[in-house]
């Protein structure tokens, strides 16, 4: 059994070298991550930090990408925004994939009424666009990096219920679910013991490339003035700093440098993702 899981991991492992632009985006997103996770290591002023007597320096040595309207430095506040901004993108998604699993684990093994209820309430969330409903609960919440989780959580459990509880439904009929009944194990050691690892390839997928959905989605909102407070860096509040036309014509640093970041980042995890679901997805 030891011999078969190992072979199999390194056939998975093979799988994902191969996929050269999946090894790309693993090497981007791990590059960001670094650079992210241990922003204090690389950058040592205070991204908040206003010095009005060091307003629109060009780069250098002390600035290494220069400072911004009220001499804020730019390269600190990259690297601390993307912290923030990837803290919002994976406690959102985390947040939905938790109640999209678990509902979608509960539907599909009870089946019934109980999945008919499920199915109804998450077909109600999917009739309003995503981007219209995102947009009418921040307005109604305010902004708040914890409204904004909320938000992200409440609109994105929808798609990985569909997935888990389909992936439930077929599996439920397989024979070591009847002999674990007949074992005496409870429905619910079936349902998150034995019958959810068999799903997490999809949840694991489904769980990278939403990151850099809701990275996006983050930086949408902080540029318009709906997401993160103005006052703490993202990525979306230093491109609303820029949104003056003197700004993007003599200071394109201002707005480039963190459009370059969500970039990479979205790209990165794309790829990424796309290499993951290579693996996982056996009917590829």
């Amino acid at each position: 059994m030891r011999k078969q899981k190992s072979s199999l991991l390194k056939r998975d492992l093979q799988k994902f070298i191969d996929n050269k632009m999946a090894t790309i985006g693993l090497l981007i997103v791990l590059i960001l991550l670094v650079l992210i996770v241990f922003a204090p290591l690389f950058a040592s002023n205070d991204p908040n930090l206003v010095d009005t007597s060091n307003r629109n320096q060009p780069p250098s040595s002390e600035h290494p990408l220069g400072t911004d309207r009220i001499g804020r430095d730019l390269w600190a506040r990259l690297l601390f925004g993307g912290r923030m901004s990837l803290i919002v993108a994976l406690s959102g998604i985390v947040s939905a994939h938790l109640i999209g699993v678990t509902l979608g684990c509960m539907a599909g093994y009870f089946g019934g009424k109980f999945d008919g209820i499920i199915v109804f309430i998450s077909e109600i969330f999917m009739a309003f666009p995503s981007g219209i409903l995102i947009f009418i609960l921040v307005g109604f919440l305010g902004q708040g990096v914890g409204n904004l989780i909320f938000v992200f959580a409440i609109t994105n459990w929808t798609g990985i219920l569909r997935i888990v509880r389909g992936r439930i439904l077929s599996l439920k009929e397989e024979a070591f679910v009847e002999h674990c009944k007949i074992c005496g194990v409870s429905s619910y050691a079936i349902m998150f013991r034995h019958l959810l690892p068999n799903t997490m390839g999809p949840v694991i997928v489904s769980m990278t490339l939403g990151t850099g959905g809701l990275v996006l989605a983050e930086a949408g909102l902080s540029f318009i003035g709906l997401g993160v407070p103005g006052g703490i860096a993202t990525w979306g509040n230093m491109i609303n700093a820029a949104n003056s036309l003197q700004a993007i014509q003599e200071q394109p640093i201002l707005w480039v440098s963190p459009a370059i970041m969500i970039s990479l980042f979205v790209l990165g995890i794309n790829f990424l993702g796309d290499g993951l679901r290579d693996v996982f997805d056996t009917t590829m």
